[in-house]
């Protein structure tokens, strides 16, 4: 649904983009995560061409959007609605009146924006919210309008950027779950943009890490999970470096309840220690990340047994 290839942004002499390149299926939860600085936030605005890039192309629903130049470019980004971090609400404007003014641009007729306009809000939940204006709303609330307002003109992708970072952890997650339950009712493609690791395992399905304007690595994040020495994993479970020497590191997915160390242990009359380690729900299911000791004259046919059940064993 978004292809990115070869994206470069300079502002003068300094490079925001670096040669980007990025895959978004249709229907997924894509998400970009880094620190403040590794060009994220003009990478999406890059997607939508509200910066155009200083090379490379953008490509949305099979449409080059980095070919089009005015109503042609207006018309493709009718297609791309997309929320914002401080919400970016009109304060003169009621709830309906922000939801309605993408509707407004677009020339819809008044009844179709009322009758729009209900049936956003009642998705997001604030039916009977309309008359309300934005200083009357929690923050959780002002997003859900802002959410609402980028779904008007029935979009096939929503961009977000940091759209949970102003909201406090129970706010985040009821935000989070909207916008996962509006990717599978509405067969979304969203991409988000966060500096958050929470975000990422709550809700999305593959996953780009951003450092200096470049990718250092994108994918499925079951893909990432199962790669030797992703950043992901040392992210999404942290351990401390380096590992002690002779020691193994095992990841795994799927259901946490098989007793796949303890089966090697009794079949090849090893020991084992464990280092540290922790389970972690992911959007796509359990994962896991294990540090052990193994002691025993069958450790090495012990560590084959686990892989080839389909665990990651990595060595020190």
């Amino acid at each position: 649904m978004i292809q990115v290839s070869g994206l470069r942004k300079s502002y003068g002499g300094t490079v925001a983009l670096d040669g980007v390149d990025l895959n978004v299926r249709q229907g997924e939860v894509y998400g970009v995560v880094g620190q403040s600085g590794a060009g994220k936030s003009t990478l999406l605005r890059c997607v939508n061409l509200l910066e155009r890039p200083s090379a490379g192309t953008v490509t949305v629903a099979g449409q080059d959007l980095t070919a089009l130049r005015g109503k042609d470019l207006n018309r493709a980004r009718q297609r791309i609605g997309m929320i914002h971090q401080h919400f970016a609400l009109l304060s003169s404007r009621t709830v309906a009146g922000n939801v309605s003014f993408p509707l407004e641009v677009m020339g819809v007729p008044r009844a179709e924006r009322r009758r729009r306009v209900g049936e956003l809000l009642d998705l997001v939940g604030l039916g009977g919210r309309g008359g309300d204006h934005p200083h009357q709303l929690s923050g959780g609330q002002k997003q859900r309008v802002g959410i609402a307002r980028a779904l008007a003109g029935n979009p096939s992708v929503l961009l977000s950027d940091e759209a949970t970072s102003a909201l406090d952890p129970g706010t985040t997650q009821s935000i989070l779950a909207l916008l996962r339950r509006l990717n599978a009712e509405l067969g979304l493609t969203i991409l988000l943009i966060t500096h958050e690791m929470d975000v990422v395992k709550s809700i999305c399905d593959s996953v780009a890490i951003m450092s200096g304007g470049r990718v250092e690595e994108s994918g499925p994040i079951g893909d990432l999970i199962r790669t030797p020495g992703s950043r992901l994993t040392r992210e999404i479970f942290p351990l401390p470096d380096p590992a002690p020497a002779g020691s193994v590191t095992l990841t795994f997915t799927g259901d946490p309840r098989q007793p796949l160390v303890s089966e090697a242990v009794r079949k090849f009359d090893v020991d084992v220690s464990i280092l540290g380690g922790s389970i972690e729900d992911l959007a796509g299911g359990s994962v896991g990340r294990l540090r052990v000791a193994f002691s025993g004259e069958q450790v090495p046919a012990a560590l084959t047994y686990l892989r080839e059940r389909g665990l990651l064993v990595e060595t020190s």
